[in-house]
């Protein structure tokens, strides 16, 4: 896979009503406790230990990315080497890896960048030497089947066209290449589809043999692990590795950029991403912390300047943001924006204005202060997880060999004046070096020129507040973190054909106004202490989150309490906002994915609430006013309807005191949905299709699945993850044995009404019908016989891993708990999982399978290219 383009530095950012001189001290960053060893051969290793949770994170950084292809530049080599390098090795045929490691209950992946390409696995701690002599055997005995790599070379050519497809990507890239018209920088990382089509399986053989060599890998190693077992380990299997030269790679140089250039392009969309840039040094420069905040201020979080002021004050764009792309010697400063067509040029010229402020004016030193904590606060989460270390300990290594670089750049931030941000803006934002590039609706620039895991420290403890709201505190002080999760009753299950998007309206202003601040103020005091907080819905639900650093608990207490219990749903942001919903609305129809999803649900539930939309109809939404939010407030946002978890750096008895002071005034009212109805059961075959201006083709086969408290409920949890996993069935047979499909795999939703199973992959348009008649017949096969032993083990062990990865952080252990006990399961299911799964059987399985994969009870939805119309038949 590619990394998204922007892997740094869009950080929270914004105004607080607090002066810098009243805020408490914010917490330091740790120092790393990383080790570093160095090998006769060259290579690297770096192990830091971390015994607070079961789990270790196995990574190998190998330096070589797009902008190392030498005469192949362009190509994509490293892209479709870090795709074959799990394919096999001398001593492990195709397949074997990614089963090796789910019988570890790890998850393995990779990722190829611009000046890197990094392999990782994640797992529970007892794997972590096995996974080191995994990714050791690929980086030295790869042996890239010829039957692997020409079926990698399609699963490849499918993500080409999912690429074409994006208007995001389509939008970066062509903001790249403007900037850039020399350096390597300009080229996509996953190539050009006409010089990749060039490559030989012996091309990616010779690149291997030449860049992955000892002294150009790194191995980094965290978590729950001794770190002189891991160096004992990794030199044996590297003992027969030799130290070779490594050819340099000229890296050609971008030459001065001598006045403005723009692109506008014309891409099937309905909204405009407009795009400004400016080339700027790199992430060792020393200007580039204030470069940093520079980007902060103006467009990182919801009180920054772009956003107050395009989006919120004038109301010309959907979204604005702005912020930095570093690489060692080569920065990018964005400003950027989504729009519709006909304001593009507008939403250009109040952006730049919005920039000469500062090069006029300057900035505050509370800006300044703000971006800082909200750089602190992101950094210190980054480190919550023992992936999120070995990411920070291998970048630290690549750019600087500095394990403790990221502490010193933020050291070197909290130097940063006012007056240095309005220098940097006014030395390197000039208008002879800005970009401006622009991604648009076809026919529209015609218009314009017609008209010009188990966490140990701690136990969950449950209280219940005097009206009735259930509160769960978890104390950790691992890190100065808390996490709060607050979930209400409501989402899909809440509305109707009427009023379809009422949860996602309600969940986005319910942030935007109380009877004692604005939306801008509600920004700016959580994003002041370097917080923040955020709202959601879902099938069933209705959430606020927030995170402070535990020095500032009781703001946050008191912050959720207003908005949960004070929300005045005030006009003009009711209309932003509904303006946004619907500008994501046809943005979701420009998804293929989605409106396969979408055919499935609405044929599969018919007239019950599952069968709506997440995001609602265009028509509902636009019905939907504050009269009527307030009146969903009143009738869900209560006290016994409700569920809070307050994980972390904390004191249960103060937690306890805070909520009582700050929640007592909410109404107790009644738990909603204490009877749900079930859809009607689905009788008989039913095909569904949609034609896209897309060149990709996704197939989705949904069935009714189970509710929350079906006893099937676990046994279809196992079927979905032995159905999605890289050694899968499906998996093997239709991507990888057939190379029919890009992507193949399964899910399921529950809720308190039973919920769906969906199989899906994505294909090329010519091989729909091959491809449905083996999706087809593995599910039949699924349905007769269930899983295999080995299936159902390392579906077992897959799903248990993930759980305890996940678990590493409290934010997202937060909310799942909390979830668990609004649904009436209890805030203690999640310690309970294991002994549920383990109990699991294959006659189980069998069952489930045979009751819920009745070809009679599907919906088969199909979603081709404009060109073919037909639906394939059922069989």
């Amino acid at each position: 896979m590619t990394r998204p383009l922007f892997i740094a530095a869009l950080f929270l950012a914004s105004m607080s009503m607090q002066s810098a001189a009243t805020q408490s001290a914010p917490p330091s960053l740790p120092e790393s406790r990383a080790k570093v060893f160095t090998y006769d051969n060259g290579l690297t290793l770096i192990v830091e230990e971390d015994h607070s949770a079961p789990v270790a994170s196995v990574q190998a950084w190998c330096g070589t990315g797009s902008v190392h292809e030498g005469p192949k530049l362009g190509a994509g080599i490293s892209h479709i080497l870090e795709h074959m390098l799990f394919k096999g090795t001398e001593g492990r045929p195709p397949g074997a890896i990614a089963k090796e490691v789910q019988d570890l209950g790890g998850y393995i992946n990779a990722y190829t960048s611009l000046d890197r390409t990094v392999y990782w696995i994640d797992l529970p701690a007892p794997g972590a030497l096995h996974a080191v002599e995994i990714l050791a055997d690929v980086m030295q005995n790869a042996t890239l089947p010829e039957e692997e790599y020409a079926k990698e070379q399609e699963v490849i050519r499918r993500e080409f066209a999912m690429g074409f497809d994006d208007p995001n990507r389509q939008s970066s890239q062509l903001m790249l290449s403007t900037v850039f018209s020399e350096s390597p920088l300009r080229h996509p990382v996953i190539g050009y589809l006409d010089v990749y089509n060039q490559l030989t399986r012996d091309d990616v053989m010779s690149y291997y043999k030449t860049r992955y060599v000892p002294n150009n890998i790194t191995f980094v190693v965290t978590g729950d692990v001794d770190a002189e077992k891991v160096r004992e380990d990794l030199a044996r299997h590297f003992s027969s590795a030799s130290r070779r030269a490594l050819e340099p790679v000229t890296i050609v140089s971008e030459p001065p950029q001598l006045g403005r250039r723009e692109i506008h392009k014309e891409f099937p969309t309905e909204l405009s991403r407009l795009t400004m840039a400016w080339r700027v040094p790199g992430v060792t420069d020393p200007d580039t912390p204030a470069m940093e905040i520079l980007g902060g201020i103006l467009g990182s979080g919801s009180s920054s300047r772009l956003n107050r002021e395009i989006r919120e004050r004038k109301q010309i764009a959907h979204s604005a943001s702005a912020g930095m792309f570093n690489l060692q010697n080569e920065g990018i400063f964005v400003m950027q924006a989504v729009t519709d067509p006909d304001k593009r040029g507008e939403v250009e010229r109040e952006s730049l204005a919005e920039l000469q402020k500062i090069k006029e004016k300057g900035v505050t030193k509370t800006e300044v202060e703000r971006v800082k904590r909200g750089i602190l606060s992101s950094q210190i989460h980054a480190l919550t997880t023992a992936r999120g270390k070995a990411s920070d300990l291998g970048s630290n290594w690549l750019v600087a060999r500095n394990l403790d670089f990221t502490r010193h750049y933020i050291d070197e931030l909290g130097k940063v004046t006012p007056e240095d941000v309005q220098r940097v803006a006014r030395r390197y934002l000039k208008p002879e070096g800005i970009n401006v590039t622009s991604l648009n609706p076809v026919g529209s620039l015609a218009l314009e020129s017609a008209d010009v895991a188990e966490i140990k420290p701690g136990e969950i403890k449950k209280f219940t507040l005097s009206n009735g709201l259930r509160l769960l505190v978890k104390e950790d002080p691992r890190l100065p973190l808390v996490s709060m999760a607050a979930v209400f009753r409501g989402g899909l299950l809440a509305e109707s054909k009427d009023t379809n998007g009422i949860n996602r309206l309600y969940a986005s202003t319910l942030l935007k106004g109380t009877k004692s601040r604005t939306a801008e103020q509600i920004a700016e005091t959580i994003e002041n202490v370097g917080g923040s907080i955020d709202s959601d819905s879902g099938n069933n639900s209705f959430n606020v989150g927030v995170e402070v650093m535990s020095p500032d608990l009781a703001l946050g207490v008191e912050l959720m309490a207003d908005v949960l219990l004070n929300p005045t749903f005030p006009e003009r942001e009711v209309e932003l906002e509904k303006r946004t919903q619907l500008a994501g609305i046809k943005a979701d129809a420009e998804q293929i994915t989605s409106v396969a999803r979408n055919l499935v649900r609405e044929n599969l539930f018919g007239e019950h609430p599952y069968a709506l939309r997440n995001l609602g109809h265009p028509e509902a939404v636009e019905s939907l006013d504050s009269a009527k939010l307030a009146e969903f407030h009143k009738t869900f946002a209560v006290a016994k309807n409700g569920v809070v978890s307050v994980f972390g750096d904390v004191k249960a008895e103060e937690v306890v005191k805070l909520f009582e002071k700050f929640f007592v005034s909410m109404p107790s009212g009644q738990l909603a949905f204490q009877s749900v109805p079930a859809p009607k059961p689905k009788e008989g075959f039913t095909p569904a299709m949609a034609t896209m201006d897309k060149q990709q083709a996704v197939l989705m086969i949904g069935y009714q699945g189970a509710s929350v408290d079906d006893p099937n409920r676990i046994a279809l949890e196992l079927i979905g993850s032995a159905s999605s996993d890289l050694g899968s069935r499906f998996f093997n047979r239709i991507r990888e044995q057939m190379g029919l499909a890009y992507f193949v795999g399964a899910n399921q939703f529950t809720g308190l009404a039973p919920g769906a199973f969906v199989f899906y992959l994505g294909t090329d348009p010519a091989k729909i019908e091959q491809v449905t008649a083996e999706m087809r017949h593995e599910i039949a096969d699924l349905a007769a016989n269930g899983l295999t032993e080995e299936e159902l083990t390392r579906a077992r062990a897959k799903v248990l891993g993930a759980e305890a990865i996940r678990n590493q952080s409290n934010s997202a252990l937060a909310a799942a708990c909390a979830v668990d006990e609004l649904m009436g399961l209890g805030y203690d299911e999640t310690f309970r999982r294991r002994e549920q799964i383990e109990k699991i059987t294959l006659d189980d399985i069998r069952r489930a399978a045979a009751d819920y994969f009745k070809p009679e009870a599907r919906v088969e939805a199909t979603v081709l290219p404009h060109a073919k119309t037909e639906p394939v038949q059922p069989n």
